[in-house]
C-alpha cells in the first residue's frame, strides 16, 4: 500500500509551552509522555496540556520506555555542557536514576536514543564527545553505540559513527536501524546473540545534502540531516530530516517517500522524532528541537509496536 501524505494543516499543537520536545512515548495503557528540559519527563494529558514530572537536570533527549511503564532517557549533555547518561524515570513512583554514566572506559557526554529490545537489552546512541554544535556536525566519525543487557554488563557495540541519533528495531529484531544525522543517512546493523552487533551497512540512498564549511550555501529543503527514526506496521522507515522541516520514509523496497513536508516550518518546524500511540497505532506525535509543542496527527498506516506496547 503505498504511503499517503499528511498536510501539515492536519496536525494539532498539543503541549504548548513545553521546552524542547525532542521525543515522545505512548505507554501501553495510552499515557502520553515527552521529552522537557524543565524535568524529567512531560506528562501530554488527554484534553492537550501537560504536566512536569520528575527532577530538573541535564538535556533529556530521546524516550523509550520498558515493560513495566518506566520512561527510559538519553541526556544530551553537550545541548547544556553537561554529562550525558542513560537514565531512567518511573511516572507511578516518581524514582529518577542513571543506569549508566560510562561504558567501555568512556564517558557518556551525549547519549541520543534508546530502544529497547524482548530480550530486555537497551540499545542506546552516543553522538559525540564534541563540545559545541558547529564541532559535533562536522563530519567527525566519533559516535558509538553501546548496549546495556539485562544482567547489568554494558558494551560499546559500533564505533566510529556520524553522529548517530534515532534508533529502530525491525519487527523480527533482526536489524538496528540508526540515523547518522552528519551523515545525512541510516545505517543497518545485523544484531547477534548475546546483545551484539554486526558490521554497518547503509540503509538505503542519503537522504539529502549537508552544508560543507567553506562551500555554497544549500538550500534548506535539500539538507538531509536525519534525526529520529520509526518503523511502521508494513516496514517502511520513517526519519525526520529536521534542517529540511521534512519527514521521509525509506520503503521495503529502498525507494523514498516524502510523507509530510513544510518548508515554511510554520507547522512543521525542525521535527525530530516520530511515535505512533492509540488503539489502533494510527496516532501520530511528532517531537521538536525548536518548536514549544508537540504535534499530533492521524497516520495512513499503524506503527510497529514498541517492546512496552506488546500485548
Amino acid at each position: 500500500m503505498p504511503l499517503q501524505t499528511i498536510a501539515p494543516s492536519a496536525l494539532t499543537k498539543v503541549a504548548v509551552g513545553i521546552d524542547r520536545p525532542e521525543d515522545v512515548v505512548v505507554a501501553k495503557d495510552g499515557r502520553v509522555f515527552a521529552s522537557d528540559h524543565q524535568c524529567a519527563v512531560a506528562e501530554i494529558l488527554p484534553d492537550g496540556s501537560f504536566r512536569r514530572m520528575g527532577p530538573k537536570g541535564g538535556a533529556p533527549n530521546g524516550i523509550n520506555m520498558d515493560r513495566q511503564g518506566r520512561v527510559l532517557i538519553a541526556n544530551f549533555g553537550i545541548y547544556d555542557r553537561e554529562e550525558g547518561p542513560l537514565q531512567r524515570f518511573d511516572p507511578a513512583s516518581g524514582q529518577h536514576e542513571t543506569l549508566l554514566a560510562e561504558v567501555g572506559g568512556k564517558r557518556l557526554t551525549s547519549a541520543n536514543y534508546p530502544v529497547m529490545d524482548r530480550a530486555g537489552n537497551i540499545w542506546c546512541a552516543n553522538s559525540t564527545h564534541a563540545e559545541t554544535w558547529p564541532q559535533a556536525l562536522d563530519g567527525r566519525a566519533d559516535g558509538f553505540i553501546f548496549v546495556l543487557r539485562p544482567d547489568g554488563s554494558s558494551e560499546i557495540v559500533a564505533e566510529g559513527l556520524k553522529f548517530p541519533n534515532g534508533m529502530a528495531l525491525s519487527a523480527d529484531e533482526a536489524f538496528l536501524f540508526c540515523a547518522q544525522t552528519s551523515g545525512a543517512d541510516v545505517m543497518r546493523f545485523a544484531v547477534l546473540p548475546g546483545g551484539k552487533l554486526g558490521p554497518g551497512e547503509r540503509y538505503g540512498p542519503m537522504l539529502g545534502k549537508l552544508q560543507e564549511a567553506g562551500g555554497a550555501q544549500v538550500a534548506m529543503a535539500d539538507l538531509g540531516y536525519t534525526d529520529g527514526v520509526g518503523l511502521d506496521a508494513e516496514g517502511n522507515l520513517w526519519v525526520c530530516l529536521p534542517a529540511a522541516n521534512k519527514v521521509a520514509a525509506i520503503t521495503p523496497a529502498l525507494e523514498v517517500v516524502t510523507v509530510i513536508d513544510d518548508p515554511s516550518g510554520e507547522v512543521v518546524n525542525h521535527p525530530t522524532n516520530i511515535t505512533w500511540g492509540g488503539a489502533d497505532l494510527k496516532d501520530l506525535y511528532i517531537g521538536s528541537i525548536r518548536a514549544g509543542y508537540v504535534l499530533k496527527g492521524r497516520s495512513p498506516v499503524a506503527g510497529q509496536p514498541h517492546v512496552h506496547q506488546l500485548a
